[in-house]
């Protein structure tokens, strides 16, 4: 079993300077015109492909990464270089995790591979979970799946909001309702495998910031997938489904939950995609400060922007350090006793925030321009406070797991 460590071995020191090579010659440069264009990034994400960083290989080696801090530390360059693109480039991983978490041996083989395809023929694939009226809500999803016994089928319908990928992925792992009766215990993930009947994209939204991210809706219409696409398999889903209902009314029946199961394993790393933003905002202040004159000096001189500066490097190692502290927890298989995963990707995600704030203000007009990257940077943060579990919801969780009492 791996021990904590601060300093990172040979080969996660290589990783981390090869990320960052990328990051700095191929996503930086590109990243205002696809922010712009509001486009996924195809030629980026194949010019990732060609060298070896998106691909299924590159991902399982970081998430076997017996100290856990591969994906973390991917995460923070990758999104160091640009939060959109970033998001193109792993937003795959998304589906992936749904199918590590919940699949068997034979669906992670078969369906992960297909997801990202090669580098001349470069795939994404997209996780739904979210819908119009089900977002923190889980319990108020009305996607359904109904088993067709005679053709060993399941018949999908239903309307997903918020699907990064969703629509132009080739794979789709989707989260529906297959007992209604258990609640959020009786949800379930299935895999739409690339061209199958009913599915299709609904509104694309024009959003905020991470606009080289595609995220749509998708609406399935008698989507019918075969019985071997239920995550898990039948036999899983029975015996969990007949837990849920021995549990029914008792307090601590403690049934694994379909989504829920993909985004305990993914906080950590939308924490460290928060850090990445957080220190490349950082960054460009620091060198912005140091030789911007203002009344014969570098504005770094003032006490009022240096403190700044102090406290935005601060607040981002410490977001690093709850980040790599959760993801070692999770690849040495230490329970969040304490809601750890929660915390890190709750601290790190208001750090990014106030940090890109802090940003644009010490660059004053200039950061209110789209001459210097900060102001994308600020808007590509408020995502992290957002998707995989709000703020609100994180505060919720960790509150929860401190008290043993079902907060509201």
């Amino acid at each position: 079993m791996a021990e904590f460590a601060f300093e990172l071995n040979d080969d996660q020191r290589q990783v981390r300077d090869w990320l960052n090579g990328f990051a700095s010659d191929v996503m930086r440069p590109a990243a205002a015109e696809w922010d712009e264009r509001e486009e996924t990034p195809w030629p980026v994400i194949q010019e990732a492909a060609k060298i070896g960083i998106y691909s299924l290989d590159f991902y399982a080696q970081q998430y076997f990464d017996p100290t856990g801090l591969g994906i973390p530390l991917t995460m923070e360059e990758l999104f160091w270089g640009d939060a959109g693109i970033g998001l193109s480039i792993v937003g795959t991983g998304l589906a992936a995790v749904g199918v590590l978490a919940n699949g068997t041996e034979e669906q992670i083989g078969t369906w992960i591979p297909q997801m990202y395809g090669d580098a001349d023929d470069v795939k994404v694939a997209a996780f739904c979970s979210s819908e119009p009226d089900a977002g923190s809500d889980v319990a108020a999803m009305r996607t359904r799946a109904v088993y067709d016994e005679a053709k060993d089928e399941w018949v999908l319908n239903g309307t997903k909001s918020w699907a990064t990928n969703g629509g132009i992925a080739g794979v789709h792992v989707v989260v529906a309702v297959v007992d209604p009766g258990a609640g959020t215990k009786g949800h379930a993930s299935f895999i739409v495998p690339p061209g199958t009947p009913g599915l299709s994209q609904g509104q694309k939204y024009r959003k905020h910031g991470i606009r080289a991210s595609h995220t749509a809706e998708v609406v399935l219409e008698d989507v019918r997938v075969p019985g071997h696409c239920l995550l898990g398999g039948r036999e899983k889903l029975d015996e969990r489904l007949a837990r849920a209902r021995e549990s029914a009314g008792r307090d601590g029946g403690r049934v694994r939950n379909a989504a829920m199961a993909t985004f305990e394993a993914s906080r950590p790393a939308v924490g460290a995609m928060a850090v990445g933003t957080a220190r490349a905002a950082y960054e460009v202040a620091l060198d912005y400060a140091g030789t911007r004159t203002q009344f014969g000096r570098p504005v770094i001189d003032n006490q009022g922007i240096a403190f700044q500066l102090a406290d935005m490097r601060t607040r981002i190692d410490a977001a690093r350090l709850l980040v790599w502290r959760a993801s070692w927890m999770a690849a040495t298989g230490r329970a969040f006793t304490s809601a750890e995963g929660s915390m890190s990707k709750l601290y790190a995600s208001e750090v990014a925030k106030d940090v890109t704030a802090r940003a644009v203000q010490i660059l004053g007009g200039n950061g209110f321009t789209r001459e210097y990257p900060v102001e994308r940077m600020h808007r590509d943060s408020a995502i992290y406070t957002i998707f995989e579990g709000t703020s609100e919801i994180q505060r919720l969780v960790i509150a929860r797991t401190l008290s043993g009492v079902p907060i509201r």
